[in-house]
């Protein structure tokens, strides 16, 4: 068999094991959050269809480094700790979109819209739209705490004090911490010094996207497999730069992508206002107007078509978007260097080569 056939059977095995630890997990809660009320089934629901497919980056990430630290294939600690992954990303998905605004996800309704959808079909009383939101935020704390459930079935591996816990602990702290930097960006932004805006979103995407997709699950699974610490520093000198790639081509695609490909609105980023890098290029390259009409019109409730569409030519024009393109080589070219150093037998990193091939040039 060669590298590759094995690679994609193992591959998919992982896969499918993760969707059925996910399954049974949510299986046996939902016995339980039943017997509360069958009115919490919407929350369940919710949490089901958002952990249902995706690309599963970060559970990948987290097994390649198990395998590249000596782990079994299949293993169960690592497809539990895949599994405790993907209900982590899916609580981050839920926060996330009640924070941006955004009604889309994966070509349908957010999980807040769900709800305040349910709300107007039901016709209850109050609002409609804080529902949706209240609901959300308590769907996503529960996802936290089912991925936190997860985690500590993986057992002594897991355990407090162990390499694998400070690691899934700084993982979530370091979210949270991004998140709130993110925000704080949109608000105070544009009364801040704008020659610091790219640093200050290189920050942000590196604590609140770049490492909890790529670095951290990596190590992650390495420590749970028993790394050394010298191999585990291998695998964030690769992983993190691969992480902000990962990131910013992101956020070209939230300006840029293609709404079939993305499932989000055409420019759904600007209408959210997100002082991304790619905008912080903008805004400190354009001419000092094309810069104010940017600085005016992000994150306006009446965005309109032609408003985006003025501000793609602006991130174009002004060499924003091929300065964040430089940005994107650089970091994939840093994290390819490094993959070639790590000590890794053939399977385990043709596995990482792939994935982050897939990180840096997708197209949703």
């Amino acid at each position: 068999m060669t590298v590759a056939e094995q690679l994609r059977l193992e591959q998919t095995a992982f896969v499918a094991a993760v969707a059925g630890r996910l399954n049974d997990f949510l299986a046996t809660r939902q016995s339980v959050m039943s017997a509360i009320s069958q009115d919490i089934d919407p929350l369940m629901g919710s949490i089901s269809n958002l952990v249902t497919g995706g690309k599963r980056l970060r559970a990948l990430m987290c097994y390649w480094g198990w395998r590249g630290a000596g782990g079994e294939a299949a293993a169960a600690e690592v497809v539990t700790a895949g599994s405790a992954l993907e209900l982590f990303q899916a609580a981050a998905l839920i926060h996330d979109d009640i924070i941006d605004r955004s009604d889309t996800r994966r070509g349908g309704p957010s999980v807040h819209r769900r709800f305040s959808q349910l709300h107007e079909d039901q016709g209850w009383a109050l609002d409609s739209e804080r529902f949706g939101h209240a609901a959300a935020i308590l769907t996503g704390d529960l996802c936290l705490s089912f991925s936190e459930e997860t985690f500590t079935d993986i057992g002594q591996a897991a355990a407090s004090g162990s390499q694998a816990r400070l690691i899934f602990n700084l993982m979530r702290a370091e979210v949270m911490a991004g998140q709130y930097l993110d925000i704080l960006e949109e608000v105070a932004g544009p009364m801040r010094d704008r020659a610091g805006a790219v640093s200050r979103a290189q920050s942000i995407i590196r604590f609140k996207s770049a490492k909890y997709s790529t670095e951290h699950p990596l190590a992650l699974g390495g420590a749970l497999a028993g790394a050394s610490d010298e191999l585990l520093r291998g695998y964030s000198a690769f992983a993190l730069p691969l992480g902000e790639a990962f990131q910013l081509r992101d956020d070209v695609l939230g300006v840029f992508g293609d709404p079939v490909a993305t499932g989000k609105p055409a420019g759904d980023d600007l209408k959210e206002g997100k002082r991304t890098v790619l905008v912080a290029f903008a805004l400190d390259q354009a001419p000092p107007d094309e810069s104010q009409f940017l600085d005016a019109k992000l994150g306006s409730p009446d965005l309109s078509d032609a408003d985006v569409e003025e501000i793609r030519r602006i991130i174009v024009d002004c060499g924003a978007l091929q300065a964040t393109e430089v940005l994107i080589e650089e970091f994939g070219r840093a994290a390819f260097t490094e993959l070639d150093l790590l000590p890794l037998e053939d399977l385990p990193k043709t596995a990482l080569r792939k994935l982050a091939e897939a990180t840096v040039s997708r197209a949703a």
